[in-house]
């Protein structure tokens, strides 16, 4: 695989478990408080990625340790942290197949923060698939 589309490949498995996780998550708040269910799901995230980091043996800082990424890395945590929360409580109390799509307009915000804040340009094609993202969102979560 060429290294150029690497990305595309982990993206599509992103999105896989994704989708996965949705239903794995529906059925794992059944009966459970959804902050709980996120705790367990915060441990087991913790401990494979321990165990990758372990593996490979990625246990060091780099040479230019600065700790602005690292502020940003606690922020992007927090941020997780809050969207997993939601969103387990949100599956406790709507079908999969209702938060998921709305879920995705995760998209859409991404789009407009990196426009935003990361200074990135808004092109056509950019632009039409935010749309169409948004217009699936609509279509699939809002009743007619």
């Amino acid at each position: 695989m060429k290294s150029d589309t690497a990305w595309q490949l982990f993206a599509v498995a992103s999105a896989f478990f994704a989708g996965l996780t949705a239903i794995l998550g529906k059925l794992g708040v059944e009966g459970l408080n959804s902050n709980l269910a996120t705790l367990i799901r915060t441990a087991v995230v913790f401990i494979i990625t321990a165990l990758i980091i372990t593996w490979r043996q990625e246990w060091v800082w780099s040479n230019d340790f600065r700790m602005k990424p690292v502020i940003f890395l606690l922020l992007s945590g927090l941020a997780t942290g809050l969207s997993w929360l939601f969103y387990y409580r949100a599956l406790q109390m709507a079908p999969a197949s209702l938060v998921a799509p709305i879920d995705k307009l995760s998209v859409v915000f991404a789009i407009i923060l990196a426009i935003l804040f990361l200074g990135e340009p808004i092109t056509p094609r950019l632009f039409t698939g935010a749309l169409l993202v948004l217009s699936g969102v609509l279509v699939l979560a809002w009743p007619t």
